[in-house]
């Protein structure tokens, strides 16, 4: 449970505060010892007996946030008018909106943008349709497509309520990398209406974000799309997760002094993203991994509570063959990774690791094991979280991979631009910064999806996926 106030809970309270003195402090000294945290305070009106003044707030949560309002009603003199929820007033109305790039002021305005002259334009993109990617949106756009059944920690909520973070991430997009982004929230959940779907509106799209969609038909959604598109597909759950992760790893192993062919790593949670995960550190030269689900290890010949991804994670993961639940796998492990659900392991599990332990607890809102628990005995510690120290967040990656591209017009993001992604955004940090609590730069750092987008891009011609012509170098 959330016990540190933060943003996301944030509250407006207008409250009317007789003119006495002394009436602000004991407004002040209520919310602090609520354990409401003050960020703001602002008058809206003053007369001879009292004033009107707007105090920010975080909170913990909802049910404290009502708590720190019952205890400023209780104060003889002050008066709550009116509570606002900060977030919910993000929210109004939503958070994106279309704008147009070029103003229409006069009748020529209208007659190139749109009728008669941009009849030209489409017969154009008819006889040619690869100028589609010039002339039209499609150059810089991106569809996040959505069903609705994996939203974030809060599952399978549907469409319309999972709109709100589809639109937050065009927002990502766009303020981090410049490239527009549309939710596109189905309401279904069938496998192949999704992907008929998805390839019926491609057109518009230069790339296909697949979002918060359920194990495992996500799996079978992105290899069909994959396929079938000749347009980026990425499933950012898996691979965005995935790519961060690599990076953190990247520096986490620097500082501990350990080589990837060397390391034993434990998963938990074989679900999207922890098969990402495992694929891409195999990538990058793993050897040792062993999956853990609610059962317990994966191995060759397990029978209870398999599925078809399980099976492959079983025949390529495990080279020892280990069993029993993650308590045990996760002795002698040199890094646990977590992506699953709140307290799987403790204290007692990370002492049992190897040397220089690497955690990566990624469970949202709750991590696998808290920071705080961990702190004694791990040489390295990740979270998903914003409030803690090396957060492994997607934002680092998705709008710089699309970012490259988009640019160079590749036909698919392969493993090859995911791999230097990953190397780009480790290479942010130099090798005097590298820290215990900094392998991972900020999501704020403009330097990140530049990067990415560079190793991405160059990664698209090296293997011969990019389909626009090479810029020519300045010969200077």
């Amino acid at each position: 449970m959330q016990t540190t106030p933060t943003a996301s809970y944030s509250l407006t309270l207008r409250v009317k505060l007789s003119s006495r003195a002394g009436t602000l402090g004991q407004l002040a000294i209520a919310i602090g010892q609520a354990g409401g945290d003050i960020g703001a305070i602002d008058i809206v009106s003053i007369t001879n007996e009292f004033i009107i003044r707007d105090v920010t707030v975080n909170t913990a949560s909802s049910e404290h946030g009502e708590k720190i309002v019952e205890a400023v009603n209780n104060i003889e003199g002050i008066e709550v008018v009116h509570v606002s929820d900060r977030t919910f007033l993000m929210h109004i109305g939503g958070k994106i909106e279309v704008v147009s790039k070029l103003p229409l002021k006069t009748r020529a305005d209208l007659s190139m943008a749109y009728t008669p002259g941009v009849a030209r334009v489409c017969e154009a993109i008819h006889r040619d349709p690869e100028k589609a990617f010039t002339l039209t949106i499609k150059k810089n756009c991106v569809a996040i497509v959505t069903d609705g059944t994996a939203v974030l920690g809060l599952g399978d909520i549907g469409p319309a309520a999972a709109m709100p973070v589809m639109e937050g991430k065009a927002m990502l997009f766009k303020e981090f990398a410049g490239v527009d982004a549309f939710p596109i929230c189905l309401n279904t959940k069938d496998p192949n209406e999704i992907i008929r779907t998805v390839k019926a509106i491609a057109t518009a799209f230069g790339g296909i974000n697949l979002e918060d969609i359920s194990s495992p038909r996500c799996f079978e959604i992105e290899d069909r799309l994959k396929e079938e598109l000749d347009i980026p597909v990425f499933h950012d759950d898996q691979h965005g997760t995935a790519v961060v992760v690599l990076a953190a790893l990247i520096n986490a192993l620097k500082i501990v002094g350990k080589h990837m062919s060397d390391i034993k790593v434990v998963v938990n949670g074989v679900g999207a993203a922890g098969v990402a995960c495992t694929k891409i550190i195999m990538a990058a030269g793993v050897r040792n991994v062993i999956g853990c689900d609610q059962v317990g290890a994966l191995y060759g010949g397990r029978r209870e509570q398999m599925n078809s991804v399980k099976e492959w994670y079983a025949e390529n993961t495990n080279p020892t063959q280990e069993q029993g639940t993650v308590h045990e796998a996760i002795k002698g492990a040199d890094v646990f990774m977590g992506l699953s659900v709140a307290g799987v392991i403790n204290g007692m599990d990370v002492q049992q690791m190897a040397e220089k332990p690497i955690v990566f607890a990624m469970a949202n809102p709750t991590p696998e094991i808290m920071p705080e628990e961990a702190a004694p005995y791990v040489a390295v510690m990740a979270t998903g979280r914003s409030d803690y120290s090396n957060q492994i967040n997607n934002v680092l990656c998705f709008p710089g991979i699309f970012r490259g591209a988009l640019a160079c017009r590749a036909s698919r993001i392969n493993e090859e631009m995911k791999l230097a992604a990953a190397h780009a955004i480790a290479g942010i940090i130099t090798d005097n910064e590298r820290h215990p609590e900094y392998i991972v730069p900020s999501v704020f750092d403009k330097r990140v999806a530049e990067a990415v987008a560079r190793g991405v891009e160059e990664a698209a011609y090296r293997t011969g996926v990019a389909r626009r012509e090479r810029p020519l170098t300045d010969p200077a």
